[in-house]
C-alpha cells in the first residue's frame, strides 16, 4: 500500500512575490555579475534568481565586517542584543512568510518548517536574556587570598565564517549567527545556495530590526570559487555539515591555528525497552524518523527493539507508517514532505535498492513517489539489515531506518554504541530512572528518553553536539556562545610579590609558603 497523498491547493501557491525575491537578493555579497536560479523541490519549477558571490566578493566583504565588527564590539552588549530581543515578535508576526520560504525552498512539511521558526525564535531569546551574563567579567580565585585579584574578560574572535547546511537552513543559520553576533563578532555567513533564501530574510528582518548592515554578510556560491577566501580570512569557522566537509575545514584552518566547531553526521539509535508503551512509541517513532523526510543530522536511522515487544510494536509501527500523508501544501495537512536534492533521493534509492538485493525485507514503503513530487521517496522501514548494506553503517540521510531485534542492555549498548557516529540517541521506556542510566553508557552527545531528538535540542541552556567523527565542540549553552569568544585572564598583586620580602631568605619563605599550603586546604580557603 503506497503512502496516501494530500493535494495541493494549486500551482499559484509555490511561488514567491517577484518583489520579495529582489528584496532579499540585495542582501548577498557580490558584485551581480553572474547568477544562479534555484528550483523547488515541489516541482522541479524555478522558484528564485540571486546573484552570484566571487572569490573578489568574499574578500571584501571581510574588509567591511572588520571595519564593522570594531564599532560593534565596541557597543555595551545591552545594546548589541536589542535587535534579538526585538526578533522574536517579528518572526511571530510574520510567521506565514518564513514558513513559505522553507517550504519552497527544502520542499519539506510545513509542520517540519515550523520546527525551524520555533528553533530560531527561542534560542536566539535565549541568547538575548542570557548574553550580558555570560559574557560580563568574572572574578576568579587568585593564587594568593586577599592578595592577588584576578579577573576573566570574554573578548569576541573577530570575524566568524559560518557555513550552514540546506537541511535546515533558517535554524541552523540564524540561531548560530546570533550568539556569535551579542558576543560583539562579525559574521561572513555561506548558506547553501538552494537553500539561501531564509537566511536572506532573516538578515533582511534583522537589518530592519536595528542590526547594522555588515555585521551581518551572506555570501553565495560554489564552495570551489569561494571556499578558500571564506576560510583563510576567518578568525573562527563554525560549520554544521558532513564528516567528510568538517573534516578538509579543520585540515585548512590547522596551519593558522585557527579554532572551530564543527556539527557533523550521525547514525542515530533508537532504544525500544520491553516495557515500552506501545501506542505512544510508534507515534513518538514517526517524528523521531521522518521529520524532513529524514533529513535531520540528529534523526533516527537505526532501530533496536526488544525481543519481548517486538511483535506487538513492529506491525503497529509499520502500519502508522503506510498511513503517513505526503503532499506538497503550504499547509500543515502533509506529514513529510519532500527530500531537497535529487543527490539525496539518488543515495535513499542506491541504499534502500542495495538492501533488498542482499536480503533486506521492506517492511513499509521502498520506493520513489514521483506522482507527488519529483523529489519524493516514500518513509520506508527496512527489517533483516546486515554489515554488508552500505545502509547498515553509512548515514543514509532520508526517510529509511532499518529495525533490529535484541535481547538485554548490555547487547543493545555494544550495537548502538558500533559506528564511527556519536550524535544523538533516543531511548522509550516506562522508567525513566533506568532509561538515564543505559543513557549514560551510549556515546552519543545527546541522548533523549521518550523522545527522537528534540527535547535534548531545544533545551537551550544545555549543550548540543556530537562525540567521536560527529563533531567537535557545542551549539546552545554557555559554551553556544562563549566559543565565539577569546577569554582572558587579567590578574593583578598587592600588597606584597609573590618574592622573599625584604631580607628573608628563600630557603625560609619556602618554608613560609609550604606551611601556607597546609593551613589553605585546612581552612578550606583553597
Amino acid at each position: 500500500m503506497a503512502s496516501p497523498t494530500v493535494p495541493a491547493k494549486g500551482e499559484a501557491e509555490h511561488k514567491l512575490p517577484q518583489s520579495l525575491i529582489d528584496r532579499l537578493a540585495s542582501h548577498v555579497a557580490s558584485g551581480g555579475a553572474e547568477t544562479v536560479t534555484i528550483p523547488s523541490p515541489f516541482t522541479g519549477e524555478p522558484l528564485a534568481t540571486v546573484p552570484l558571490s566571487g572569490a573578489d566578493d568574499v574578500r571584501a566583504a571581510y574588509e567591511r565586517a572588520r571595519e564593522a565588527q570594531r564599532a560593534w564590539a565596541a557597543l555595551p552588549v545591552s545594546e548589541r542584543v536589542k535587535p534579538f530581543l526585538r526578533l522574536s515578535d517579528a518572526l511571530v508576526d510574520r510567521r506565514e512568510e518564513i514558513l513559505d520560504i522553507i517550504q519552497l525552498e527544502t520542499g519539506k512539511a510545513r509542520r517540519h518548517a515550523m520546527e525551524e521558526f520555533l528553533d530560531v525564535a527561542l534560542c536566539s531569546l535565549y541568547y538575548a536574556r542570557r548574553a550580558a551574563k555570560l559574557l560580563k567579567p568574572r572574578r576568579r580565585q587568585g593564587m594568593m587570598p586577599g592578595l592577588t585579584r584576578v579577573q576573566e574578560l570574554r573578548h569576541p574572535k573577530g570575524v566568524v565564517a559560518l557555513i550552514s547546511p540546506w537541511n535546515y537552513p533558517f535554524a541552523l543559520g540564524a540561531s548560530d549567527i546570533a550568539p556569535a553576533i551579542m558576543a560583539g563578532n562579525a559574521v561572513i555567513h555561506k548558506p547553501d545556495t538552494q537553500t539561501c533564501l531564509s537566511s536572506l530574510w532573516v538578515l533582511d528582518l534583522l537589518v530592519a530590526l536595528g542590526l547594522p548592515r555588515d555585521v551581518w554578510q551572506i555570501v553565495v556560491g560554489d564552495p570551489g570559487e569561494i571556499g578558500d577566501p571564506l576560510i583563510d580570512n576567518a578568525d573562527y569557522v563554525s560549520f554544521t555539515g558532513s564528516t567528510r566537509g568538517g573534516k578538509a575545514i579543520a585540515e585548512r584552518v590547522a596551519p593558522r591555528l585557527v579554532s572551530y566547531s564543527l556539527e557533523l553526521g550521525g547514525k542515530n539509535p533508537m532504544i525500544v525497552m520491553a516495557d515500552a508503551d506501545v501506542e505512544r512509541t510508534a507515534r513518538g517513532a514517526l517524528r523521531a524518523c521522518f521529520t524532513n523526510a529524514g533529513q535531520l543530522c540528529i534523526s533516527i536511522e537505526r532501530m533496536y527493539v526488544h525481543e519481548d515487544i517486538y511483535d506487538r510494536f513492529v506491525p503497529r509501527l509499520v502500519e502508522l507508517v503506510k498511513g503517513m500523508k505526503l503532499g506538497t501544501g503550504l499547509d500543515f495537512e502533509a506529514e513529510m514532505g519532500s527530500l531537497t536534492y535529487q543527490r539525496q533521493l539518488d543515495a535513499v534509492t542506491r541504499h534502500v535498492d542495495q538492501a533488498v538485493k542482499e536480503g533486506a525485507t521492506v517492511l513499509a514503503g521502498g520506493k520513489a513517489r514521483p506522482d507527488v513530487g519529483p523529489l519524493f521517496y516514500e518513509p520506508t522501514l527496512l527489517a533483516d539489515v546486515n554489515g554488508d548494506m552500505d545502509l547498515c553503517a553509512a548515514e543514509t540521510f532520508g526517510p529509511v531506518v532499518a529495525i533490529y531485534k535484541y535481547r538485554d542492555e548490555d547487547e543493545v549498548v555494544a550495537r548502538a554504541n558500533d559506528t564511527a557516529y556519536g550524535l544523538n540517541a533516543s531511548v522509550w521506556t516506562k522508567k525513566p530512572a533506568r532509561a538515564r542510566r543505559l543513557a549514560a553508557r551510549i556515546q552519543a552527545g545527546t541522548v533523549n528518553i521518550n523522545d527522537g531528538y528534540g527535547a535534548a535540542y531545544a533545551s537551550y541552556d544545555s549543550p548540543m553536539g556530537g562525540m567521536k567523527q560527529s563533531g567537535v565542540g557545542r551549539r546552545h549553552g554557555a559554551e553556544g556562545m562563549l566559543k565565539f569568544t577569546e577569554v582572558q585572564t587579567v590578574a593583578s598583586q598587592h600588597i606584597m610579590d609573590l618574592e622573599p620580602p625584604g631580607s628573608v631568605g628563600y630557603d625560609k619563605f619556602a618554608d613560609v609558603m609550604a606551611t601556607g599550603i597546609k593551613l589553605m586546604k585546612k581552612l578550606r580557603i583553597k
